[in-house]
């Protein structure tokens, strides 16, 4: 029992990374992040050149409001935040995220607000 209590709280005390600048760019570029939206795994893939793609399931794309299933933008790094701009999804307007990692998890924190979290694949 000691050792759990001991193993809690040194999980307790470790904290959550930022990722910014070069290590963000490196973390995202030419990956897909998935997003934890209403349930659902939004999936956007972060090409190397600033192009990324998005695509919603079927099931995810009923629940949205009417933004198409799929759509593509561009993403940059400014200011240790990840910067995107989709060419219809949330009106074609430009928001940008603070991420921080802990462990395998993501969290992101956008410029209006809004968190969330995600995981990192290949």
């Amino acid at each position: 029992m000691a050792a759990g209590l001991a193993l809690t709280a040194t999980a307790a005390l470790a904290e959550p990374t930022a990722l910014a600048g070069d290590e963000l760019r490196q973390a995202i570029s030419g990956k897909t992040v998935y997003l934890n939206i209403s349930g659902f795994e939004l999936p956007i893939r972060y090409a190397a050149n600033g192009h990324m793609t998005g695509k919603m399931s079927t099931v995810a794309a009923s629940f949205s409001r009417g933004d198409g299933a799929q759509d593509h933008g561009k993403w940059w790094v400014a200011a240790d935040q990840l910067c995107q701009q989709w060419t219809s999804w949330m009106d074609g307007k430009s928001y940008c995220y603070r991420l921080t990692h802990d462990g395998a998890a993501v969290h992101w924190v956008r410029n209006d607000g809004h968190s969330g979290t995600a995981r990192i694949g290949g």
